[in-house]
C-alpha cells in the first residue's frame, strides 16, 4: 500500500499549471470572472471580479466630488476663508498641488479599499457599500455648503 502511494506522489511531481500570461482578459473585463454576490457556502463576504454598475457610478461620483471639494476649498481660501483641518492647512501652505494630489490620492485609496470589501457586513444589515452611499451624500452636502459660502462671499 505504501508503494502505491509513493508512485502517486511521483506522478504528481510535474507542475501542470500554466504560466501567467502577459495579457489576461479578466483584467480588462473582456472575460467575466466570478460575479455572484454570495459564496456558494453562504458564509462570509464574497469578493468578486466585476462590480455592480451602481457601485462604480457611486465611486466615480465620490472621486469627482472630492476633486470639486479641493477646488472649492482653494477658492474659499483665496477669498479669505480658513482651512480648519491643520494637516490639510500645512499641505496648502507648502503647495496647492501637493494638497490636491494628496487629497485625491487619499480619497481614491480609501475608495478602493471600500469597494473591494463592499459586501462586508459591519453591523446588523449595514454593509460597507452603504457607507459608500453615506459618503456620497456627505460630499453632496459639503459641496452645497461650499457653493453657498462662495455665493455669500460674492454678495
Amino acid at each position: 500500500m505504501m508503494t502505491n502511494m509513493s508512485t502517486t506522489i511521483e506522478q504528481r511531481s510535474q507542475d501542470r499549471r500554466s504560466a501567467i500570461p502577459f495579457f489576461c482578459p479578466y483584467q480588462l473585463g473582456i472575460k467575466k470572472g466570478r460575479r455572484i454576490h454570495k459564496r456558494r457556502s453562504g458564509t462570509g463576504p464574497a469578493y468578486v471580479d466585476v462590480y455592480a454598475n451602481h457601485l462604480m457610478l457611486c465611486t466615480i461620483a465620490i472621486v469627482l466630488f472630492s476633486a470639486m471639494d479641493a477646488l472649492l476649498t482653494l477658492n474659499i481660501l483665496a477669498r479669505g476663508g480658513v482651512e480648519l483641518n491643520s494637516f490639510m492647512a500645512s499641505l496648502i501652505e507648502d503647495s496647492t498641488e501637493k494638497f490636491v494630489h494628496f487629497k485625491l490620492a487619499l480619497s481614491s485609496l480609501a475608495l478602493i479599499f471600500l469597494v473591494i470589501h463592499h459586501n462586508v457586513e459591519l453591523i446588523a444589515k449595514l454593509q460597507v457599500r452603504h457607507l459608500l452611499y453615506l459618503i456620497l451624500s456627505g460630499y453632496i452636502t459639503l459641496i452645497s455648503y461650499e457653493v453657498a459660502l462662495l455665493a455669500m462671499s460674492n454678495a
